[in-house]
This record gives structure tokens, sequence and C-alpha cells, in this order.
């Protein structure tokens, strides 16, 4: 467990709680790949936007990946280095607020760089540099929900739309294609890029080639030499500066979920502790995915003595987390904690059936400091609304 529940026995629950230590070993990790391979690492918001914690990743990582204007006006806010912006498809008024404070805009199309490429029709508008995605329809990704390259994917341009040649104007390309994957995978990848890009890749007017995310650089088993060499290859091959940006491997292992068992009952002979936490509304990947988040001192049905169905406070007959078991029967004030909860949890949270919305909380392992730095309440819910 990245945090002990024991350090965390204060907390209020619910809460997100994100160890800054452990960032910055994520960090340290991440930075040895830029030092190595000359890439360049950026935090994909979509996965990780805790932005108390910016100040640390913005020692080491070179910037943002913004998936629209509110990451990049975070990024340019909270982050303060590079902010690269791609969308599926910008407004015009958007993109009138991204120009000035990115330095990387992709677009999905040809028809959105035609739409938008007057922007850059001055010899005083050069920045910021313009890039298009491709699609490699090269597949990796086996959960469908999260494979940007299955046939009819609306991400990316494919082969057969780029044509014979990369329009005037675009300087960088960029693909997305895995999810939560090893180097391996990332090497097969950019050999599809250069079987089907191959041409565009060689064009002298392509300064750089951005590498998407999904790359679980910091999971234990991940292998950092092969990465090291598939860019460094690249990069010697082409003279391209590389980017990676994936948000998953900043907050993989560094944060928990603390939540408190609400009340037990019992059905058809299951034991249920409902929680004050929820699959739905605050950990959504869990029924997207689907996964099973680890528990501290919890084991799979029937492994330990006291088998429970955990399930949220929603009215959401699904809203189920999953069974685990326990050495002593679960009651009703215990507290568990949910392991691995930094990514992808806060950034896609709702407030469904008004259900109050997780604390956030920075703790630091190395000192055993905790500031709770956001709580949520009635007003977050109304406000959202009307």
């Amino acid at each position: 467990m990245a945090i002990p529940g024991a350090a965390l026995a204060d907390i209020e629950t619910p809460c997100f709680v994100v160890d800054v230590a452990l960032i910055e070993r994520n960090c340290a990790v991440l930075d040895r790949v830029q030092r190595e391979s000359g890439a360049k690492i950026l935090l994909a918001l979509k996965g990780f936007a805790t932005w108390a914690v910016f100040p640390t990743i913005a020692r080491t990582l070179a910037g943002c990946a913004a998936s629209g204007l509110h990451e990049a006006m975070l990024a340019h806010e909270k982050f303060g280095r590079e902010v690269h912006v791609y969308a599926p498809a910008f407004s015009d008024a958007d993109l009138a607020r991204i120009l000035p404070i990115a330095d990387h805009v992709i677009f999905n199309s040809l028809e959105q760089w035609k739409r938008f490429a007057h922007h850059w029709s001055g010899a005083a508008t050069r920045r910021p540099s313009r890039g298009v995605r491709i699609n490699p329809e090269h597949r990796e990704v086996e959960v469908a929900l999260y494979d940007p390259c299955a046939p009819g994917s609306r991400l990316g341009i494919t082969r057969a739309e780029l044509g014979d040649a990369l329009p005037e104007g675009i300087e960088g390309l960029h693909f997305h294609s895995l999810c939560e994957l090893n180097s391996d995978a990332l090497e097969r990848t950019l050999a599809a890029v250069e079987e089907r890009f191959g041409d565009a890749l060689r064009d002298p007017r392509i300064r750089w080639l951005n590498c998407g995310g999904g790359h679980h650089i910091t999971r234990p088993d991940y292998d950092l030499d092969r990465l090291v060499r598939v860019l460094s290859r690249h990069r010697e091959r082409y003279g391209h500066q590389l980017f990676l940006e994936p948000g998953e491997a900043i907050g993989l292992n560094t944060g928990v979920l603390i939540a408190s068992v609400m009340d037990i009952v019992r059905n058809s002979g299951i034991d249920i502790a409902i929680l004050d936490v929820s699959a739905t509304a605050h950990m959504p990947d869990v029924l997207e995915m689907p996964y099973r988040p680890v528990i501290e001192n919890a084991g799979e049905p029937g492994e330990r003595a006291h088998t429970f169905r955990l399930g949220g406070p929603t009215c959401l007959a699904g809203d189920v987390i999953g069974d685990y078991s326990f050495d002593e029967p679960l009651r009703i004030g215990d507290r568990l904690v949910f392991g691995d909860m930094a990514h992808y949890t806060m950034v896609k949270t709702t407030t469904f059936n008004g259900v109050p919305h997780p604390s956030i909380a920075i703790h630091d392992s190395r000192t055993g400091e905790t500031e709770v730095v956001r709580r949520f309440g009635y007003e977050d819910y109304r406000d959202r609304l009307g």
C-alpha cells in the first residue's frame, strides 16, 4: 500500500490522499528517461491533475499535455512550463484562448487544420508549433473503450485520409495508441508508424514527434532500458524532438482513497458493507475498465475469514466495488484504504445523486505531515447545476 492507513488515522473520510514523496519517486524515474533518451516528458492532465503537487512535478517534467481549453488554462496557471494541447475538435472561441498560452497545438483532422491555419499566416505568429494527430491503425489495447486505433475510430488521421503529403504549415506529428503498456508496445507501434507514415517522418518540415500516453513507465516491471533504446534510435534516425505524455505514470501507486463503512446489510446470504465512497461517482474505472482495486489488509473472496461485498452510497444498483475478505467482520465505522487511487479518479469524479465528493489531501511520508487542501460541500454540487 502506497500510504499505510495507520498514517492517516485522523483524516475524515471520504478523502483522496496523495503522497508527495512518492510523486518525487516517480518523477525521478521519468527524469532518467528524459536524460538518457533526450525525449521530453509531459504530464497528461486527463490522468492526473492534482495541482497542489504541480510544483514538485514541474521541477522534473517539461510541461503538460492538455485535452482542451480548461486543462490548458490549468497547465498555464499552475504548472508554468510547456503547454501542449490536443483535442478531437476545437471551437473558434476555445482556440482563440488557447493560442496565447500554448507551445504546441495538435489538430485531429486535416479539416480542422485547414479551418484554423489562418492563425499562423503572419510572420509574427509562428508560435505555437502546429501538429496533426495520425492514426497508426496498429492495435495494442485489448479494452475497446480505450483503443484509439479501433476500426472507425474518430481519433487521428489515417494514412488514406492523409493522402500523398502533409499540408503546409505542419511541424509535428502526434499519435496515441497505448494504455497501461510496456515499452515493447511502443516499439511495435513506432514500427507501424514508420511503415505507414515514413514519408511524413522524413519530411524536413517535421521537427517533432509526440508518442502520446499509455506508457506505464513507473511500473516496477517496465523495461526502461528498452524505452531509452527505442527513443534514442528514432532520434538518431530522424532527428526529431520526441515527446511522451503519460498520465498514470506520474500518479501510479502514489495515492489512496480512504473510506468508512456506513452500514452493513445482508441479502441472499451475502454480507454487504455500504461505504461512503462510490464506484460510479468516485472511481469510475472500476466499472468502466472494469477492474478490482486493492484494499489494505483485504483479500480475494474466501481467502480470509469474512467475505463482504462493498457497495457505494448512490441509488445505482450496480454501484458495487467488488467482493473482498477480511480477517475480522466489518463493522459500522471501520475504515478501508483503497490503493493506487491518485490517477483517473479525481479527474473523473462526479456528484451523481448529490453524493459528497471526497476531500483531497497531500501527505509527505518522509515527515508524516498531512494537509487537506480541498474540502467539498453542498455548494459545489449546487453550483454545477445552475
